[in-house]
């Protein structure tokens, strides 16, 4: 009988993770698995059937009281034999009592929702090489790296349910990415990261006050990518941020649901431009 178990994954291992990402058309971050793994060392489980690795999960800890499921994925040749869903019991036992979030995609909601997760909104994957506009004067978009880390990690505070700072601290960090604030009469209002993906670049998070600051980091952010692509993870409960994504040419390409065991989140939903990950919320 196929000996099967599940381990926690180092950050070594980690690669494989994004490389079945790839495989599955979600064109992860080059790097994405150095900060993933600084989010929770314990958090990705990987199912080895007789020592060679065919199911992942990540089971990400924020705090004492929420968690974010992600990189669901059973590799196509032991799909239905019952080892993926070990694989998800396992990441929902290392989350019990916490409310828990993930994206899902279409073709698994329904098995989310009996596991008691509920839709919050949706995430339009919005891709392409923004139009050209000009932000009203008045607004400075600058290196995350002038302000003080505590301050951005306060900022980050507001749109995302706990405290990350390791996490965070590698995603502004990590030679490739590019972290921007902006600022408006010498006040914090806009953050936002963009980092090579598989294909073109990935921003996300784009935090903003208004759609004008949002377009200056977004122009901010492509510019650091001359030519190249890029995609945003936009909720589609931000009428706004839609409306700038369509008025820049941007156009959808893939959507999954924001779902949660014991409902949203209080953060401030109105100032999500793009989503950090779908993987780790």
């Amino acid at each position: 009988m196929a000996a099967y178990e599940i381990t926690t994954a180092g950050v070594r291992e980690m690669t494989t993770f994004l490389e079945w990402a790839d495989d599955e058309q979600w064109n992860p971050g080059r790097l994405d698995h150095l900060p993933f793994h600084a989010a929770d060392p314990h958090g990705f489980l990987l199912g080895r059937l007789d020592g060679e690795p065919v199911t992942s999960v990540s089971a990400v800890r924020y705090g004492a009281e929420f968690g974010f499921i992600g990189f669901y994925i059973a590799r196509p040749e032991v799909r239905g034999q019952g080892y993926g869903i070990r694989t998800w019991r396992a990441a929902m036992k290392a989350l019990d009592g916490r409310n828990v979030g993930l994206d899902g995609v279409v073709d698994q909601q329904d098995n989310y929702r009996r596991s008691g997760f509920r839709t919050s909104w949706n995430h339009v994957r919005y891709a392409g090489v923004p139009g050209e506009e000009t932000p009203p004067p008045g607004i400075t978009v600058t290196d995350a790296g002038s302000v003080p880390f505590g301050l951005l990690a306060s900022y980050d505070r507001r749109f995302f349910p706990a405290r990350r700072d390791a996490f965070l601290s590698l995603w502004v960090g990590v030679p490739g990415h590019t972290a921007l604030v902006a600022l408006e009469d010498g006040e914090l209002r806009g953050f936002g990261v963009v980092r090579p993906a598989r294909s073109g670049a990935r921003v996300g998070p784009l935090y903003a006050a208004s759609d004008d600051i949002a377009l200056a980091l977004l122009n901010g952010l492509s510019a650091s990518q001359p030519g190249a692509p890029v995609a945003l993870d936009v909720p589609d409960v931000n009428v706004t941020a839609v409306r700038l994504m369509e008025r820049l040419g941007l156009e959808p390409t893939f959507e999954c649901a924001r779902m949660y065991t014991k409902g949203v989140p209080d953060v401030d939903r109105a100032g999500v431009y793009a989503a950090t990950t779908i993987e780790l919320g």
